[in-house]
């Protein structure tokens, strides 16, 4: 028996070994050599210098690490709520018995398999301010705003027509439509031009909201409507608390993919206009790639994972107030 323990473990072992050899090649490898990394000062080319904890010094005094993380913190307070909000209306509308149904949930899911590359160079596309789809839409229907003002100025009498109402169209058309921003190429608009980019790719969250809904016993809904609680009714008080946990896993998983966005501004701004959309990452990836700062970047590393941790904690402490688990 011992012998024959003894093999199944080996194949276990043999069984696993794949994974864990590249565990430790791709990923504790790597982590434990950042950390040797960040105390010294290498370009790749030369040999690494101890430079002691000079690295994390630097990182207090460069100014432009305060502004990407600021500017990632600004697309994480956004993008996340809202994508979160946005997957749980979609689960909400997929859950229904429609014809098609199918279609329409891979419809949505779609983007989530799709290149990250493939999707900046589409939007950048959509975001251009002359030519982009976007811009072309709002001129279309700030056209027709103008129209429509015009053709009010002009239908009215001036005799019969209050010198209020005629004020205000006149103001209207003096005003004339707003002209569409410039998305990529302003820093005012930058950063929400990626807020709703990230709304694009939803489908993931999307999906696990969807299994929750269906995974709720019919009984809760039969009990609350029994109690005189209309569609509403059912969603504020069983969809929601059952779907707690799940919502808590998608702020999660959302804030730390958030903090990590690269691809995006990588392909898209390059961290412009005026650096409103340097993000960390991307900051991080200039240092030690484009500057050949190799120490410098893999205490920004590290700096970004004590980030990360620490707000991750503090949502797992605040978890404890709102998430309502199964018992």
């Amino acid at each position: 028996m011992k012998r024959l323990r003894g093999r199944e473990a080996l194949e276990g072992y043999l069984f696993i070994s794949p994974w864990v050899i590249g565990f430790v090649v791709f990923a504790l490898g790597p982590l434990l050599a950042a950390v040797v990394i960040s105390f010294t000062s290498w370009d790749l080319i030369g040999p690494a210098k101890s430079v002691g904890v000079e690295n994390y010094r630097e990182l207090a005094r460069d100014p432009l690490i305060a502004k990407s993380l600021f500017n990632t913190f600004f697309y994480a307070a956004f993008a996340v709520p809202l994508g979160v909000a946005f997957a749980l209306v979609l689960a909400v509308l997929l859950n229904t018995k429609t014809r098609g149904i199918s279609i329409y949930r891979t419809i949505v899911y779609l983007p989530a398999v799709t290149s990250g590359v493939a999707i900046a160079i589409l939007w950048k596309l959509l975001f251009n301010a002359d030519s982009g789809l976007i811009n072309e839409v709002l001129r279309l229907f700030g056209s027709l705003y103008e129209a429509a003002i015009n053709g009010m100025a002009s239908a009215l009498d001036s005799r019969f027509t209050p010198a209020a109402v005629r004020f205000i169209l006149e103001s209207l058309r003096s005003l004339g439509a707003p002209e569409p921003p410039g998305w990529l190429s302003d820093p005012a608009w930058s950063k929400p031009a990626l807020v709703v980019m990230s709304l694009w790719g939803v489908g993931a969250p999307t999906i696990i909201f969807l299994a929750g809904l269906q995974g709720i016993p019919r009984e809760l809904y039969e009990a609350a409507q029994i109690d005189g609680a209309g569609k509403f009714g059912k969603f504020r008080h069983v969809s929601l608390p059952m779907l707690s946990p799940l919502i808590f896993f998608n702020l999660v998983m959302g804030f730390i993919g958030a903090m990590q966005i690269f691809v995006q501004v990588f392909i898209m701004t390059d961290g412009g206009p005026q650096d409103s959309t340097l993000f960390y990452v991307l900051y991080l990836f200039k240092q030690a790639f484009q500057y050949l700062k190799f120490g410098y970047g893999a205490a920004m590393a590290w700096l970004l994972f004590f980030i990360i941790l620490g707000a991750t904690l503090v949502q797992f402490v605040l978890s404890k107030r709102w998430v309502q688990y199964e018992r």
